[in-house]
């Protein structure tokens, strides 16, 4: 059986690929063809893509969606909405006021972030299922849906393979993981997962995961930064305060069998003491759950 590989930069990240299949290069075209399509759907950082339509429509009118966009959407906004959820895909007007990640990151004025803190109300979100529209009630209201577009996007991708005979397969999408059957060059079969150390340089693991038809999911302060006068800044929001979340925990990772359950509890439970997060994944079925915190300290959770 050929294997094939394929490093493809896309969704503001690295996305890698690896599969078994007789025809691997062909599916490989055929994956990065829709990984493109997904990104021109699900994008909040292109004003062409059909999220960002929704955007730019708020407070005026109801948009008609593609069914996986409004899928999505409407599993963001159940997440979003429930009770002591970090989760909010209407974080939008947070995320493009910080801009941490991208090259006009600041530190914004205590008046700015309060003037958004009314617009990030997921409760504002309307949707309409027989028609697949979604309308944001208020002008200044933007959907992000970067805490829940990956796992989302590899779960159709590993579909998609699987429909094409694939039984082998890794995607990569910067750090969000997914895996399908046996790793053929592994002699145990398992995956090798690295969980990234947070206080060391990019490759340097905290742990290394052997893993079969998992998804490994992982959410951490240390991905996108913004340092000024001596204080640090992370992209992961409060929806109370306008400002980065305060936690003792630097890193959660959530194994789960779709990696957009691992994408939804990541986001859900980021900020949360550390006995919330151990009793919430308790009550889960088939999800586990590796936290590292700022002394470097790490709990392991078994489902």
């Amino acid at each position: 059986m050929t294997s094939g590989k394929r490093r493809i930069r896309l969704m503001g990240t690295v996305i890698d690929l690896f599969l078994y299949h007789e025809t691997a290069e062909e599916l490989l075209d055929e994956v990065e063809r829709l990984l493109f399509l997904y990104e021109r759907r699900f994008s909040a950082n292109r004003e062409d893509s059909e999220l960002m339509q929704i955007n730019q429509k708020a407070g005026l009118e109801a948009v008609l969606v593609h069914p996986d966009l409004y899928e999505l959407i409407r599993l963001g906004k159940q997440h979003s909405c429930s009770p002591n959820s970090s989760l909010n895909i209407s974080i939008g007007p947070l995320v493009q006021l910080w801009r941490i990640g991208f090259s006009d990151a600041q530190l914004p004025s205590e008046s700015a972030i309060a003037s958004k803190l009314s617009l990030i109300d997921p409760s504002q979100i309307v949707l309409k299922d027989e028609q697949c529209s979604v309308f944001l009630k208020k002008k200044g209201m933007m959907l992000d849906l970067g805490a829940l577009a990956k796992g989302y996007i590899a779960d159709k991708v590993m579909a998609f393979l699987k429909k094409q005979g694939v039984t082998s397969a890794l995607i990569n999408l910067g750090g969000n993981v997914l895996t399908m059957g046996p790793a053929l060059h592994q002699e145990d079969h398992l995956w090798r997962i690295g969980i990234q150390n947070p206080n060391l340089e990019r490759g340097q693991n905290s742990l290394v995961l052997p893993v079969k038809d998992c998804s490994v999911v992982t959410s951490g302060t240390y991905e996108r930064q913004l340092r000024l006068a001596g204080k640090t800044y992370h992209h992961i929001f409060s929806s109370e305060t306008g400002y980065p979340i305060e936690t003792e925990v630097v890193s959660l990772t959530i194994l789960s069998e779709k990696s957009v359950d691992g994408e939804i509890w990541t986001s859900r439970l980021f900020g949360q003491p550390v006995q919330t997060i151990r009793a919430e994944l308790a009550k889960k079925k088939g999800l586990s759950g590796i936290l590292i915190l700022e002394n470097g300290q790490i709990y392991q959770f078994e489902c």
